[in-house]
């Protein structure tokens, strides 16, 4: 072992076993290395699985922390564990620096249910009702809309506006849960999360049938009638803040499969309950294709300048509210 790899370990060793841990060693090594050489930083997404998230990571968090900390960044190059929309996002708020994304595969089902030519027929059907568009998008979408928002600023982006209807786009789940929290009227798009939308009403009656006194936390992605089984609702960062200052002694959070492992590695007392559903785009980046990224420079991320000052725009207004 490196003389960093034995406390790195300790940091996940409830969550990787340890021969799996020595699988990744030389490349966490390596990472460790070629960051310094490089200046470089890895932004990882909760839904990274531990090893990256713990392990490699200088930035981690929800779409929106990464957003905000992306502008605070001092590297020349910045490397994001995550998806592609993610990165294009870093690369509208760090126009200058060598932004990567080590598997140009990385996509989204949100991402990629809506294009700017729909938002221009929307506009057409609803002339005058601003455009507030999920960060889950392209550039060229957030291009299109007024102002970005995420599932952790959504209602307060809503609000924000002054107005009494709003188009929100393009997760019609996130738009009906803030629907029911808002006097807004809120039109939603079609577009799902192939991970959120998976999950069932009945998953939650069998988990409180399965685990008696089990709190549920449910990502605001999913169906309604799942938010409205849940004890709470919100986005990653807020479920990750709700178990470190309430402290259940079983929970659930109904979300991507890798975000309780890191949860769970700051509350070794607290029993966390599985169901284990997979973003197959996030499972796309691992520790070899980060090494490769910064050992050859791969998968560099650009936006057309042209659609760059729109969507930077758009960000930066959800970035103020």
């Amino acid at each position: 072992m490196t003389i960093a790899m034995p406390a790195l370990y300790e940091r996940v060793s409830r969550v990787v076993p340890k021969a799996e841990w020595l699988s990744y060693e030389d490349d966490v090594a390596a990472i460790l290395a070629l960051k310094k050489s490089r200046n470089a930083v890895i932004l990882a997404h909760n839904y990274q699985t531990p090893e990256i998230f713990h392990g490699v990571a200088d930035i981690v968090g929800d779409s929106l922390a990464l957003a905000r900390k992306a502008m605070e960044v001092e590297a020349d190059v910045i490397v994001l564990a995550g998806v592609h929309f993610m990165a294009e996002t870093a690369k509208l708020l760090n126009p200058e620096k060598t932004v990567l994304i080590p598997d140009m595969g990385a996509g989204c089902s949100l991402a990629d249910s809506i294009t700017p030519e729909d938002i221009a027929l929307l506009r057409a059907a609803h002339p005058g009702v601003p455009v507030i568009t999920y960060v889950n998008t392209s550039a060229a979408v957030k291009a299109a809309s007024d102002i970005c928002c995420t599932s952790g600023n959504a209602r307060q982006v809503v609000e924000s506006l002054g107005v009494p209807k709003v188009l929100m786009l393009p997760d019609e789940y996130l738009a009906q849960n803030v629907a029911r929290e808002t006097s807004v009227e809120i039109l939603a798009w079609h577009g799902h999360c192939e991970v959120h939308e998976l999950f069932t009403a009945s998953d939650i009656h069998e988990l409180r049938a399965a685990h008696p006194g089990i709190v549920v936390l449910a990502h605001p992605e999913c169906p309604p009638d799942v938010v409205e089984a849940a004890d709470f609702a919100g986005s990653t960062a807020v479920m990750s803040d709700y178990v470190g200052r309430e402290k259940p002694g079983r929970v659930v959070l109904i979300t991507e499969c890798s975000m309780s492992d890191n949860v769970a590695v700051h509350h070794p007392d607290v029993e966390f309950v599985r169901p284990c559903n997979l973003c197959p785009h996030m499972k796309r980046i691992s520790l070899k294709n980060i090494r490769e990224a910064l050992e050859h420079n791969r998968h560099e991320v650009t936006v057309d300048p042209a659609i760059a000052v729109a969507a930077r725009r758009a960000v930066e207004r959800m970035l103020a509210v």
